[in-house]
């Protein structure tokens, strides 16, 4: 497992720590923020290409750290299976996956508040001008008709960022579980070996369950679980595809 980097794992972790460093010294990490992360797409500050470029945002020293790890330690292997090209596809489409998946989650929280507040009487170019301004939450109406939660979740949907590689990290663990399905993993805090066919359908079955409870069992509270999910099932699909059209036994250097 402790193989020299491959190229195009490497390019991708010089990216990320560019990235990282741009959002910190560059207009107090609000810039980058505005241009580079995933924004709802009703909400103006929503760019095309920020469905990719979350892929490279991070939120602080943890989140790139455990993840350039992560790239590091199972994309290489995966990369000398697949060939640089290959790989880079696999990796983006990982990301694209769990970025799609997460927004149409958030579209159905959306939906359901907007919904709710239609049937109330509410226009849905009044409330969506209402979240646009900012003053939502002051809204004292909307409380009437969505409880705290709802209110809570169908305006941070509107004006929350996602940022991050774990999407496409999930899809390439996936890879690796599939690639190399006896090499044993330990987690930090639980050092026990286990098989990879076994130890990563747990963790994905972890970050299921806590996507559907909201319940965190490692990650902070704000984590995108239903993204983790996304790319997880996008690599599962494209590894279950490449297997079943042969096309796994190609490479793209």
């Amino acid at each position: 497992m402790m193989n020299r980097i491959s190229d195009t794992v490497k390019h991708l972790i010089i990216i990320n720590v560019i990235m990282f460093i741009g959002t910190m010294i560059v207009g107090g990490g609000t810039v980058f923020y505005d241009w580079f992360a995933l924004h709802f797409p009703k909400n103006d500050a929503f760019q095309p290409w920020q469905i990719f470029t979350h892929m490279f945002m991070h939120g602080g020293f943890m989140h790139i750290g455990f993840n350039m790890l992560a790239l590091w330690m199972f994309g290489t292997p995966v990369e000398q299976q697949f060939g640089g090209k290959k790989f880079l596809f696999f990796y983006l489409s990982s990301g694209l996956g769990a970025a799609l998946l997460m927004l149409g989650y958030y579209y159905y929280q959306y939906a359901s508040g907007m919904s709710a507040l239609e049937g109330a009487g509410f226009s849905s170019s009044e409330t969506l001008e209402t979240l646009r301004s900012g003053y939502a939450m002051y809204d004292t109406r909307w409380s009437q008709v969505l409880d705290g939660d709802q209110l809570g979740k169908f305006v941070s949907v509107f004006n929350g960022t996602m940022v991050g590689a774990s999407g496409a990290i999930m899809g390439v663990l996936v890879a690796f579980g599939m690639l190399y399905p006896e090499s044993k993993l330990m987690m930090i805090f639980l050092p026990i070996p286990i098989k990879a066919k076994y130890f990563i359908p747990g963790i994905i079955a972890l970050d299921l369950i806590s996507a559907i409870t909201g319940q965190s069992f490692f990650s902070p509270n704000n984590t995108a679980y239903v993204a983790h999910v996304g790319g997880a099932l996008t690599g599962f699909l494209i590894m279950w595809y490449w297997k079943k059209t042969q096309f796994n036994k190609n490479r793209w250097d």
